[in-house]
């Protein structure tokens, strides 16, 4: 009984691991780890758009913006393991209510905008130094301008 739920556990934290990216979106071997409550995570590389979210009002969620919602919510208010992601165009980083960030996020002075979520989604952790964030980048510049259209209409 023992091996079948160190087996479950085994899968069900595979299977978490594996909505985060592939082998080259993961962090390197020098990374501290993943805290309980990771900053923005990125999308996997493809261009194809989903339906749009019914509830949240939204445009089309281009392909590349799959892995956020494995730790993002579109809901304002609601978290997941990482803050959501309504209404974070113009804020301060690290400054949503309700959610615990990471002190290099909250400290960083970014404001999401264009320039600085293209820079995040490209390398949190160049970006900002010492995030929780646990998503290596998306290379893809033409992926992070849909992920990044689509998170300015999340209202």
């Amino acid at each position: 009984m023992a091996v079948i739920v160190r087996s479950s556990v085994v899968f069900a934290l595979s299977a978490m691991l594996a909505a985060c990216g592939s082998p080259s979106d993961q962090p390197d071997a020098s990374d501290t780890g993943v805290a309980p409550n990771s900053e923005e995570v990125a999308g996997p590389q493809s261009a194809q758009t989903d339906q749009a979210s019914p509830d949240t009002g939204a445009a089309a969620r281009p392909a590349a913006f799959a892995q956020c919602v494995s730790c993002h919510s579109v809901e304002p208010g609601k978290h997941g393991v990482g803050p959501s992601l309504a209404n974070i165009m113009g804020t301060k980083a690290g400054d949503i209510p309700g959610f615990n960030f990471s002190p290099a996020l909250k400290e960083s002075g970014l404001v999401w905008n264009d320039e600085t979520l293209d820079q995040w989604l490209a390398s949190p952790r160049k970006l900002v130094p010492g995030t929780r964030m646990a998503y290596a980048g998306m290379s893809n510049p033409a992926q992070r301008k849909q992920v990044i259209e689509y998170i300015k209409t999340l209202k």
